[in-house]
């Protein structure tokens, strides 16, 4: 029983964690900020406004000494959502294991690792895909002759289903890139063939349930037939625990609204039956987000309540007790037949592509992931698919939950980036400069070679090294990757059809380029800073293409120089920022401060995100023309009110309003 929990400083997680473990926590579940994730360190200049805000920073063994003080690791079960950067983040836990006398080979815990699902969803990607699996392979083949309890991978199909994934596709997805992983570490020829089952027996996944509570407990009976067959046929694995799919949980997110956030709540207990209700597919672990998710950073005592639904169900409820009360359904083992047959079917297709990694690399997953999200927000707005509070049952009594909604989520001081930078700064001061020059040289010299890369990072963990020096050493030797959009790719989901709310927002865009004397509106879509999550971007570029608009978005982690230099040599007409991990408040001014140096103050800026309101209110006192939050579900009605925002710029005459009726 875990929270995902960690922000601000690691002294500041470091108390979060013993106060979440005296409440009856059973493991920890670390949230690393996104300059840890991403390889920087904090004073780079990607990193402003994210430092601290959706998870803790960890620059060096300094911060890792005092996120896990007082916590005797060895006795600990951890999990760490880190991806490219996970090799530097478990070398630092090692490091911080032996300080505290333990013995490594007992270490338990989770590092997600899968680099796949960050090309295609989440964006904490650093390297190409290839070094990607070598920098993987090494950390399994590492861990499972040094710490064979540890799970070095956690192949994560929950952002999967975030960007849009079907439940086909989240296994088949998954199932592929276990593949891969599985096939690159046996071909490294660092595993002897007797330990083959060990390595199997280590593969974890982490996935995601939704609220169709049917389908999602037939998806996971369906993950466990698939993994035991590809286990068993492919890899000879006899023995029937190693073949065993091991899986944790945490319920879905994409699901939780904004609007009357209190169903959230039975929301996340739906979901957390779907996995916990079969015993023959039951979840491992389970972590809860909070009801207030999509507002904002749960409090403590938002997490707490989390944390009590899954405890309640554990010690109150005879869940626990019996077998598998789903054997014998033929009603479910028809469904989990469909779904075996169907994934089969698509794990096949990629092979014939080459493999996870060359479907990654060719665009095919990230544009299949784009088009079915498109496929799902239209039957949303259509009312096809319905929501409880967001397209339907709108009305609503006033919520004392949210009365006072700047007090119903977690704040980040934003005084805390400069204390971090200031400390790192200290850190590098008092190191010893020629041993951390000295291990970088040896990590940069391994990965020219063909090494195991874990000796080299254990050194530079050991000698003060800092996240941003690993990453910079091996970005010279493998460089960066830039993952496809798959916007470009995307079919249509909505139909511009005569009388569609669609067709009256192009035939606006049309009537309005034409007033302004040019071919098509063009609208930048940006990412500032370091937040990956591009879903949202995704799904307004494709509706503002299907809408009429020449669109310019080349995927996130751009600085709001990048930004502004492209929207200048572009000559767009409008601006849209999304931003979903709290650095809105650092990024967005920069943004319309460096329009207006550039003589550009025609050019609305419109921002979309999770901004709480006392935030988007002070958006607007700096210039920002509209702030777009997961209450505004029509993705049509956006693209409308940002034709509004140009013809409101450019000084035209309002035209009839476009907006969908509810």
């Amino acid at each position: 029983m875990r929270t995902y929990a960690g922000h601000s400083t690691a002294e500041a997680s470091n108390e979060l964690y013993r106060r979440n473990l005296a409440k009856g926590q059973t493991g920890l579940s670390v949230a690393f900020d996104l300059p840890t994730q991403t390889g920087y360190d904090p004073d780079h200049v990607l990193a402003r406004g994210e430092v601290g805000r959706v998870g803790v920073p960890v620059s060096h063994l300094g911060d890792m000494r005092r996120l896990f003080q007082d916590i005797p690791l060895e006795q600990m079960n951890t999990s760490m959502t880190i991806n490219a950067t996970a090799m530097w983040l478990l070398a630092l836990y090692q490091v911080v294991a032996e300080e505290q006398g333990a013995d490594i080979s007992r270490l338990q815990g989770t590092t997600q690792n899968d680099i796949v699902k960050e090309y295609l969803s989440r964006g904490t990607h650093v390297f190409p895909p290839g070094p990607s699996l070598r920098l993987t392979t090494d950390m399994i083949t590492y861990t499972v002759n040094h710490i064979p309890k540890w799970n070095p991978i956690n192949i994560c199909s929950y952002h999967l289903q975030e960007a849009g994934a079907t439940p086909v596709q989240e296994i088949s997805y998954a199932m592929s890139t276990a593949i891969a992983v599985l096939d690159a570490v046996f071909a490294s020829g660092q595993v002897p063939e007797e330990r083959r089952g060990d390595v199997v027996a280590r593969i974890s996944f982490f996935v995601n349930a939704g609220v169709r509570f049917v389908e999602e407990m037939c998806k996971m009976r369906a993950f466990g037939r698939i993994w035991d067959r590809i286990t068993r046929e492919r890899y000879g694995i006899e023995n029937p625990k190693q073949r065993r799919f091991r899986y944790g949980v945490q319920v879905n997110s994409l699901g939780l609204t904004e609007a009357q956030p209190e169903n959230n709540v039975q929301r996340i207990v739906l979901e957390m039956l779907a996995v916990t209700l079969s015993k023959d597919a039951r979840a491992r672990a389970v972590q809860l987000p909070a009801w207030n998710e999509a507002l904002g950073l749960p409090r403590p005592w938002d997490q707490q309540w989390s944390l009590r639904i899954q405890q309640v169900l554990a010690h109150e409820s005879d869940l626990l007790e019996y077998d598998d009360i789903f054997e014998g359904s033929h009603v479910i083992e028809a469904k989990v037949s469909a779904l075996v047959e169907e994934c089969l079917a698509e794990i096949a297709r990629i092979e014939e592509m080459g493999g996870a990694m060359a479907a990654v690399e060719s665009g095919y997953l990230k544009s299949q992931l784009v088009a079915s999200h498109a496929e799902r927000r239209a039957r949303i707005e259509a009312g096809e698919e319905k929501i409880v509070g967001v397209n339907c049952f709108r009305s609503t009594e006033p919520n004392p939950l949210t009365a006072d909604l700047d007090t119903a989520i977690q704040t980040v001081d934003p005084a805390n980036e400069a204390r971090v930078v200031a400390a790192l700064h200290e850190w590098r001061d008092n190191r010893d400069e020629a041993r951390a020059q000295d291990a970088l040289a040896a990590l940069k010299a391994t990965a020219a070679g063909d090494g195991n890369l874990f000796a080299a990072t254990l050194e530079c963990a050991r000698a003060g090294v800092t996240t941003g020096e690993w990453a910079w050493a091996l970005r010279d030797v493998f460089g960066e990757f830039r993952a496809p959009t798959g916007v470009s790719s995307a079919p249509v989901a909505v139909a511009a059809e005569e009388g569609t709310p669609l067709a009256a927002v192009r035939e606006k865009a049309a009537r309005t380029a034409a007033e302004l004397g040019v071919g098509r509106l063009r609208l930048l879509v940006g990412k500032p800073g370091l937040d990956g999550h591009s879903n949202g971007a995704e799904q307004i570029a494709v509706r503002a293409r299907d809408a009429g608009f020449e669109v310019v978005y080349q995927g996130i982690r751009l600085t709001p120089e990048q930004i502004v230099d492209a929207a200048l040599a572009e000559d767009v007409h409008c601006v849209g920022l999304s931003i979903l991990s709290g650095s809105h408040a650092e990024l967005v001014p920069d943004v319309l401060d460096r329009l207006r140096e550039g003589g550009a103050t025609d050019i609305p800026v419109v921002v979309g995100g999770i901004i709480p309101n006392a935030d988007a209110a002070e958006l607007r006192r700096a210039g920002v023309a509209a702030v777009f939050t997961p209450k505004d579900f029509g993705i049509t009605e956006i693209i409308g009110r940002i034709v509004d925002e140009i013809r409101n710029a450019n000084k035209l005459d309002p035209l009839e309003s476009t907006e969908v009726p509810a």
